[in-house]
């Protein structure tokens, strides 16, 4: 079992990830939507979906976790 910051610790390494291939995914994306954006306000939205994504996977990580204590 995992102890809550081995939880943290993996939300956040596998956030690092995604972060990289959002970042690069949103400056691919918005344009061939048409969307006009800059490259400030990408990386603010960027962030925005990463501290959201920490925190999900946190509380999912030590939901299962706890689950599987029972």
């Amino acid at each position: 079992m995992q102890t809550k910051k081995q939880s943290f610790i993996e939300a956040c390494t596998n956030t690092a990830v995604g972060f990289g291939i959002s970042l690069l995914s949103i400056f691919i994306i918005l344009p061939i939507l048409g969307i006009h954006s800059t490259p400030g306000k990408n990386v603010t939205i960027t962030l925005y979906f990463t501290v959201i994504s920490i925190g999900r996977s946190y509380v999912l990580r030590r939901w299962f976790n706890k689950k599987r204590s029972l």
